[in-house]
């Protein structure tokens, strides 16, 4: 049986090969239900909320059920680490009760030391850095809808946040080529970008990084967005609106994309600020299979680090 990293905090800590193990296993628990339905059976994942979200806890919290296990849901009113006790003492006690914990946080300074304390799995549902399990849904769509990964054309036009730093990580490390379009002043984190450039060099991606975004969606076969202003922003909206105002994926900008393009958002969408109705409600479109996949690959993801 090939071994896999403890827990799943980034992309990075994977393989090429067991990274594409796990998007195959989840296109085949989302086949074949029934065969995976006791495969976690007796298992316990705890899923700590220091910040809200509506499909990381139903996705997480079905995935449990379909594969046979219990999600307790816990969020920060509810534990003492939103009294002050250390993080380090929280990963130990919950290692003594659960087989696994999922957090969705703020700083990923904060995932690490969980995960460094803790004795069992720990899943990154989400942290101010990297948002990887929802990149790992992405390519899992791309996969469906492209039949490939290797040599796609993936373009991510906004803010260069944890949602492109989670993308770009995942699609340079499996030989998709990447380009990032991001206002002055958004750009990328410069550790990820640094991470992107050598993920190209061994995987062979291309990698563009520019403030201009017909560049960045020329001949796109996949073109994604995320919200201008995430949570924790919201004064900052006001500006980020004018800021942005460029880089809406419209009609417009679609146009140089090539014909059969595919358009991914993360959700929760702001129709008329990042995208217009026309592209997200639109044929090319394929936003809701992206938002299912997150219980198939999260599934995936359970299964490969809590199965033993």
């Amino acid at each position: 049986m090939k071994v896999f990293p403890k827990d799943f905090l980034t992309t990075q800590d994977f393989s090429e090969s067991q990274l594409l193990e796990i998007i195959d296993l989840a296109i085949r628990m989302k086949r074949n239900k029934s065969r995976y339905s006791r495969a976690l059976q007796g298992k316990k994942l705890a899923m700590i909320f220091e910040k809200s979200s509506t499909r990381t806890r139903v996705s997480f919290e079905v995935g449990m059920y379909e594969l046979g296990g219990i999600a307790l849901f816990l969020s920060s009113r509810d534990i003492q680490l939103g009294r002050g006790e250390p993080i380090a003492d929280t990963a130990r006690v919950l290692s003594r009760y659960v087989d696994g914990i999922m957090i969705r946080t703020f700083g990923h300074d904060r995932v690490e030391e969980l995960a460094r304390h803790a004795t069992i799995p720990v899943i990154n549902g989400l942290s101010d850095w990297l948002h990887p399990c929802q990149a790992m849904a992405d390519f899992q769509t791309i996969v469906e809808k492209k039949g490939r990964i290797r040599g796609v054309r993936f373009c991510y036009v906004g803010d260069g946040n944890n949602m492109a730093h989670a993308l770009g990580l995942l699609a340079t490390r499996l030989g998709a080529h990447f380009s990032c379009a991001t206002p002055e002043g958004y750009e990328m984190d410069e550790r990820v970008i640094e991470m992107m450039k050598e993920n190209a060099k061994i995987s062979g991606s291309r990698l563009l990084l520019t403030h201009d975004p017909l560049e960045a969606v020329k001949n796109a076969e996949v073109i994604a967005t995320d919200v201008w202003a995430s949570m924790g922003q919201e004064e900052e909206t006001e500006k980020r609106k004018k800021d942005f105002a460029a880089f809406q994926v419209n009609t417009t900008l679609t146009k140089y994309a090539e014909s059969g393009y595919i358009f991914m958002h993360c959700l929760p969408a702001h129709r008329g600020e990042e995208v217009v109705s026309e592209v997200i409600d639109g044929p090319h479109s394929v936003v809701w299979d992206e938002a299912e996949n997150r219980l198939h690959i999260q599934k995936a993801i359970m299964y490969t680090l809590m199965r033993t």
